[in-house]
């Protein structure tokens, strides 16, 4: 099994975000858990190479009650260097290590040309693409009152088809090799009247731009109690002939390579018996256990 997608929490001294010990022991827990390669996967506002070049997008936004919302979060993250987690990935990997150098490439609107003109000049081997906002609202934010509000005054049906048309634009930006959990719109347990419809166009853009997507066991933690993708959508992105990762989305290091056997039974219950590996941006097919 993989694990596609993990990011490096702080430790207890802040001033210190990422560290060589900790992905020695993420990587420790997933042997554990049957998971033979991972890829780090830090988000890309945590870095003010790619906040300075985007700029304050919320801005655009302002009249939204989440706007300041947004400018606070955005002024607490963006405080590390890209380069030093670019080397720190590479020294893991030097270390002998099974990581994959990556990045969760945040979705910017109308701007992931210059974001993937960026990320070109590193040595990735993943990326993986997410939509975690509209405008200025984080409409996964679900410990936060203002962003959790929205969901009670919005229209639902438009909240999905703002975000398949957001999961569109970034499958077809060439700027993300995976789309990362790609139903996150239904974190907070909002579901729109008829999903297929949302389900069936974020299919065809992933299998239009030749991306795989990630099966991720993530949202069985989250309100909507449901893995990434809903079995509809998986379905669907089967269907297609979609290429899958596997994740935890891990925040924390004990939920590294969580329910990775979960995963593997719903992707074998639909005849996938592969997963898609990555080196140096390219694709090769691998089984789906390791046996």
């Amino acid at each position: 099994m993989l694990d596609y997608h993990l990011h490096l929490w702080p430790h207890e001294d802040s001033s210190v975000w990422y560290r060589l010990d900790q992905i020695a022991q993420y990587c420790e827990r997933a042997a554990s858990e049957g998971v033979t390669e991972l890829a780090l996967t830090e988000h890309s506002n945590r870095f003010v190479d790619v906040m300075s070049l985007v700029g304050p997008f919320w801005e655009r936004f302002g009249h939204e009650a989440t706007s300041p919302v947004m400018a606070d979060y955005m002024a607490f993250t963006a405080r590390n260097s890209l380069d030093d987690y670019v080397t720190l990935a590479m020294t893991a990997k030097d270390e002998g290590l099974p990581v994959k150098i990556g990045l969760e490439v945040d979705y910017y609107r109308d701007q992931m040309d210059v974001v993937s003109d960026l990320l070109a000049q590193y040595p990735f081997d993943v990326l993986i693409g997410s939509v975690h906002w509209l405008g200025s609202w984080a409409f996964d934010d679900i410990d936060s009152p203002i962003p959790m509000a929205e969901w009670t005054v919005r229209d639902v049906d438009q909240c999905w088809a703002d975000y398949a048309l957001a999961i569109e634009e970034l499958a077809a930006s060439n700027a993300v090799d995976v789309l990362a959990h790609p139903d996150l719109i239904k974190v907070a347990g909002y579901y729109a009247t008829n999903p297929g419809d949302y389900w069936d166009a974020m299919a065809d853009a992933a299998a239009a731009a030749d991306v795989s997507v990630e099966c991720s066991s993530a949202g069985w933690v989250k309100p909507i109690n449901e893995q990434y993708p809903a079995e509809g959508f998986l379905d669907r992105l089967v269907a297609r002939g979609v290429t899958f990762t596997t994740a935890s989305d891990a925040h924390r290091l004990e939920r590294v390579g969580e329910r990775t056997g979960d995963l593997a039974g719903l992707l074998e219950a639909r005849g996938v018996s592969t997963l898609a590996s990555y080196t140096k941006r390219q694709r090769t097919i691998v089984p789906l256990r390791s046996h």
